[in-house]
């Protein structure tokens, strides 16, 4: 974002209250317990399905390799946020800089967005695998792969980019208080267009590919063959269907007074929960992963005898 001269000196000493969930009291100690349970759970499962990732050629695939930058973007987006609620809920330090929170804004904005896309190219990736078989590691070689990869996060910075800088100081004239844990400007009318773009269009990427996908899993003669296709799909149908309904739920929610506990609720929902639930979806349903996290476990073991 751009100021004047004049405008960066009198923005530095502005600062924010994030109001969070001061209206329960009687509920900041149970929210920290549960929230910083979650988050821990989410830190490793994420940095632990890399580690997985990393550790097992087998796993040395396309899939995974989206899979790994997933659950890169899954920890860098739950840490952005409840780092700070945490702190809220526990020593009740409500203030952020307006350089915290512009940084907060910008670097939530760019995650949300690449996770959307990186979503959508593992849609993509699933048709290739499901549609074209035996061409799915030419056609998904590793070129195309960082190629896309590189695509989401520039499409997220640059996207995030022209929303931070469409906000200004006079935008938060009167009231600091933010009746949020994070700083969260959904009334931006540019935030607003670009995110809606944004949905709709890794979304009809989704539904483009799912449709090719359902077509070819219709045409499969065998009951092996579907078992297959579906088993291919589940974990990425599982997690596209909790993160886009979670992002519709909030775009469907008016930002008024009355709804701004169950913003919060789906907010936390989206930060905290979803990076927490990708890693289980993902390694619960795939045996290479449990093997691996197997062999890891009995090799730390055996690493330290009794």
């Amino acid at each position: 974002m751009v100021l004047s001269e004049g405008n960066q000196s009198s923005s530095a000493g502005i600062t924010f209250v994030l109001l969070g969930f001061s209206e329960y009291p009687q509920l900041q100690v149970p929210l920290f317990l549960a929230f910083f349970t979650a988050y821990t759970v989410s830190v490793v499962g994420n940095l632990g399905m890399i580690v997985i990732i990393r550790s097992n050629p087998k796993l040395h695939t396309p899939m995974y390799f989206f899979l790994s930058h997933l659950s890169f973007l899954d920890f860098c987006y739950s840490s952005i946020t409840t780092p700070k609620l945490l702190e809220i809920l526990l020593v009740d330090r409500r203030t952020i800089s307006y350089v915290g929170c512009m940084m907060q804004f910008f670097f939530g904005c760019t995650l949300a967005i690449t996770e959307m896309f990186m979503l959508a190219v593992m849609a993509y990736d699933r048709f290739v695998a499901v549609c074209n078989p035996l061409l799915y590691t030419v056609a998904m070689s590793p070129k195309l792969c960082s190629l896309l990869v590189a695509g989401t996060y520039t499409w997220g910075g640059s996207c995030s980019w022209t929303i931070t800088c469409s906000l200004s100081e006079p935008s938060f004239c009167g009231s600091n208080g933010i009746h949020h844990f994070g700083c969260e400007y959904s009334a931006i009318m540019t935030r607003f267009i670009i995110s809606t773009l944004s949905e709709v269009c890794s979304l009809l990427i989704i539904l483009a590919s799912y449709i090719f996908i359902i077509v070819t899993i219709i045409k499969m003669p065998s009951a092996g063959g579907l078992r297959k296709a579906f088993s291919t799909c589940a974990s990425h149908l599982t997690t596209i269907t909790i993160f886009h309904g979670v992002i519709l739920l909030l775009y469907c929610v008016p930002n008024s007074r009355s709804s701004w506990l169950f913003i919060k609720v789906a907010t936390v929902l989206y930060t905290i929960v979803i990076p927490m639930l990708n890693p289980l979806i993902y390694s619960l349903r795939n045996n290479d992963v449990k093997e691996t996290i197997r062999k890891l476990v009995k090799a730390k073991m055996f690493s330290h005898p009794m």
